[in-house]
């Protein structure tokens, strides 16, 4: 047993894929070595699901002092795209992994066609004329034997003739198909004689228009595993049936013995994993792009403020499990709260499109102060930074009530609060408009009472955030929420009972984006976009890359609480 898979041992009880790894390893399979994959469709954006797939490849193989191959599934040259292939490489990267080799099922294609010569050689494949219809209804039902089909008979030269002129472009689309021979009757329907190559004459990212015949997955998939001589191939759930298959194209063909191993997917709550459905928010414009961070795109949570650390610290705590389970994503946003409480300066931002001026009366007119406020209190070496203080402030509304309840220690006639960092202050007076707004606050200050020195001898219960009036930067905040309004959208769109595939689009959360104005900190005007930071008393936020100079734009990467999940049993 090596000393990384000794380690794991003593923290924590060993998971299933790595019993099985450190059982392969005790008995010398492969010389103890092993050799993971990541294998991405280039047909879109990797999603949190992948992530978990990811941290699991990559971590198995590092825990075991093996390696992972990054390589791309693109069998399918109408769906890919280079777009994606540089995406998918660089969330890779961003998560932390790096890969031993980058390879492509499209290496392999000279390869995977001559593995198919072999089949129909050994009476094991045939080229089928029949529709897809007709193939279809020939495949029978789980409970009724399939049919076989009338060209089932032909004999090896006869298919090799038609597998060629396939090649050859000699077809059009849709008129032939190589099927694998297997058994019609099997209780398995992937047995029953699977389609392994269809025509396309379509341009592939990489080949061009070398090819005009492309592999199924399911015979692209594992010879592509032993042709790198993967020693563990790790897989979800929904890979189960195909197993058999995946065994079964193996010894035929007497290559490399790679295993497949299935474990569950990431069903995470208020979320769509889809890529299909996915796709159909981006291109029906129900969200930004692939990127807009209430997608559960890696893109997407990284543009919200989210961290490699956050997700890997995430997949390590939701482990691997052999059936499907639904992660409340409540535990996603403790992972990045958790690590933002950490390492984020705390800021005082007033994210309010009405926010209310508070005039201190006695304070000189003209004069400025420099406060140093900490900036993380969890962070000791984090230190202070200058903030501007002068006669007018900006508060938040929501942080003034005239007629208080019982338990509001914030700002109201005649009471006291701090105002963070800087002094107690009594509101005295009410300003309102010809609409009965309130417009400004009156207040005194107490000179004895800055935050350090305070020598007033007064104790409020209240602090509220603030920003100078004369200093304040202009902001937009987009505060992002779930993006749906259900905690299962795979359920609850099935209880819609609607054969419209859209249907899932009405279970949308309408308010998964706001967008507000704020006053923030003049020390917040050079922040790099992808900086974080917490604004006191509202969230985390990071800097979006759609800021410019004299434009500052931030997203709420998570709240300070989980105020949907009270607000849900609220309700």
């Amino acid at each position: 047993m090596t000393p990384a898979a000794n380690e794991s041992s003593t923290e924590r009880s060993l998971n299933f894929l790595e019993q099985i790894i450190e059982e392969d390893i005790s008995a010398g399979l492969h010389d103890g070595r092993v050799l993971t994959r990541f294998p991405p469709e280039p047909n879109g954006y990797l999603h949190l699901g992948h992530a978990k797939s990811i941290c699991l490849n990559f971590g198995l193989a590092q825990r075991y002092g093996g390696q992972t191959n990054l390589r791309f599934d693109d069998t399918n040259p109408v769906t890919e795209d280079t777009e994606y292939v540089d995406s998918i490489k660089a969330d890779v990267r961003w998560l932390g992994f790096d890969w031993a080799e980058e390879r492509y099922a499209s290496d392999y294609f000279e390869q995977l066609y001559a593995f198919a010569e072999s089949l129909i050689q050994k009476g094991l494949a045939y080229v089928d004329e029949s529709t897809a219809q007709e193939i279809a209804a020939m495949k029978g039902s789980p409970t009724v034997p399939g049919q076989n089909s009338p060209y089932r008979d032909r004999s090896a030269d006869e298919n090799l003739d038609l597998f060629r002129q396939m090649r050859a472009g000699t077809f059009p689309d849709g008129a032939k198909v190589l099927r694998a021979k297997i058994d019609m009757a099997s209780p398995n329907m992937h047995f029953r004689d699977p389609i392994i190559y269809r025509i396309k004459h379509a341009h592939h990212h990489r080949t061009g228009d070398t090819w005009c015949i492309y592999p199924m997955y399911d015979f692209a998939h594992g010879q592509s595993d032993s042709i790198e001589q993967i020693t563990h191939s790790v897989c979800t759930l929904e890979f189960i049936p195909h197993r058999p298959l995946y065994d079964w194209f193996i010894e035929k063909l007497d290559i490399f013995p790679s295993k497949q191993y299935e474990f569950a997917r990431l069903n995470l709550t208020y979320t769509v994993m889809s890529k299909r459905k996915l796709k159909k928010l981006v291109e029906g414009g129900f969200v930004t792009g692939w990127d807009d961070p209430r997608m559960p795109t890696l893109a997407g949570i990284r543009r919200r403020g989210y961290t490699p650390d956050s997700l890997r610290e995430f997949c390590e705590r939701i482990g691997v499990a052999k059936r499907d389970n639904l992660i409340d994503v409540g535990l996603l946003e403790f992972c990045i709260r958790e690590e933002l409480n950490r390492t984020t300066d705390r800021v005082m931002a007033v994210v309010d499109d009405n926010p209310i001026k508070l005039v201190l009366t006695n304070y000189p007119e003209g004069q400025e102060e420099t406060l140093h406020i900490e900036n993380n209190p969890e962070d000791l070496t984090s230190g202070t930074r200058p903030v501007p203080f002068s006669r007018e402030l900006y508060v938040e509304r929501d942080d003034f009530m005239e007629e208080p309840s019982k338990k509001y220690f914030r700002l109201a006639p005649g009471k006291m609060v701090r105002l963070k960092g800087a002094y107690i202050v009594q509101c005295d007076a009410v300003i309102k408009n010809d609409a009965g707004e309130v417009t400004e606050l009156h207040c005194t200050y107490m000179p004895e009472s800055k935050s350090g020195h305070d020598t007033s001898g007064i104790n409020v219960k209240g602090t509220i955030h603030w920003v100078s009036v004369a200093h304040a930067v202009p902001a937009e905040v987009r505060l992002y929420d779930r993006l749906f309004a259900v905690e299962n959208p795979a359920v609850e769109e099935k209880e819609l009972e609607s054969d419209d595939s859209n249907a899932f689009l009405s279970l949308l959360n309408p308010t998964s984006l706001v967008v507000v104005k704020a006053l923030v900190e003049p020390n917040l005007a050079d922040r790099a976009v992808g900086s974080r930071v917490q604004f006191m008393r509202k969230g985390y936020f990071t800097v979006d890359a759609d800021s410019t100079p004299g434009h500052l734009v931030f997203n709420r990467t998570v709240t300070l609480k989980d105020a949907w999940a009270k607000e849900v049993k609220k309700n």
